[in-house]
């Protein structure tokens, strides 16, 4: 799904046969390579029995913010600086066409996502039950806060931000989803719908790049914010696999004196470093 994600970004501007190319090659030199930093046991992964790697202690992803996330989001924000913008961009209506579509896709996301998030616990037990409930909150706190954001701006919530929102809430709650409770997740879900809603109207308009369907927006600046958030609130509450390790008690985020938040920020500087220097 990965590369997919990217060619939300030039959209209208690649021949279906370089799209093809591109993806193949993408996903063999940046989506590998990270699959195995963060999740091979590579220099980004955390190791539970000792917290200690090559690179600041490693980071925690559950399910794909750094590898899927800001990976893709960074990337196709690359892809549409070079690619330049769509014929008419501001200055013709660019807006979806069929909201209802939109409000179908969103909602397929939603159910979808349990299984991208709980599924990748690769088991039924307990964590893949937290997993899906973090999942739930955030993608509706997500949905809301961008709608109370189209309310402060417009005038009026809309349909095409709340479906926006929400996939901004389930970006964002990604790399927690097994490592955060359940108000952590709602309240991670709510700070990236506001935040991804600037990012996709301020800085879209300020800097003038043409991302279509707000690929760099929501998973490439909600993708970070995860990480970053995930580093904050995860907890031994949620994932003490260091009992496994013999560790058990290990503290992991922020809130509860640990110290993944190094390692998280680490991890998101690499991934936006490696992928904009691969995709270039």
């Amino acid at each position: 799904i990965t590369p997919g994600l990217i060619c939300g970004a030039f959209a209208e501007r690649m021949k279906f046969s370089a799209m093809a190319i591109f993806c193949a090659l993408w996903g063999t030199i940046v989506y590998l390579p990270l699959c195995h930093m963060v999740w091979g046991g590579g220099w980004l992964a955390y190791v539970p029995a000792t917290g200690v790697t090559p690179l600041l202690g490693g980071a925690l992803d559950f399910a794909g913010g750094t590898v899927v996330h800001i990976s893709s989001g960074v990337s196709a924000l690359v892809c549409a600086l070079m690619i330049g913008k769509r014929l008419g961009f501001g200055h013709e209506d660019m807006r979806p066409h069929n909201l209802t579509y939109t409000a179908l896709g969103a909602a397929m996301l939603w159910v979808g996502w349990f299984g991208f998030n709980a599924g990748s616990e690769l088991a039924s037990d307990n964590l893949a039950a937290s997993a899906f409930c973090t999942t739930h909150f955030a993608a509706a706190a997500g949905g809301m806060a961008w709608a109370f954001y189209d309310w402060l701006t417009r005038g009026k919530p809309t349909v095409l931000g709340t479906a926006s929102g929400i996939v901004a809430g389930l970006v964002c709650i990604t790399p927690g989803a097994g490592f955060v409770n359940p108000m952590p997740a709602f309240i991670m879900g709510g700070i990236a719908g506001i935040v991804c809603a600037i990012a996709c109207s301020k800085m879209k308009s300020t800097f003038g790049y043409d991302d279509a369907l707000d690929a760099f927006g929501v998973h490439g600046v909600g993708g970070t914010l995860g990480a970053v958030l995930t580093g904050v609130f995860a907890t031994r509450a949620a994932w003490d696999i260091g009992a496994l390790k013999g560790a058990s008690g290990t503290k992991l985020g922020l809130l509860e004196g640990g110290t993944v938040l190094t390692g998280q920020i680490a991890a998101v500087i690499v991934t936006w470093v490696f992928s904009i220097v691969v995709t270039f």
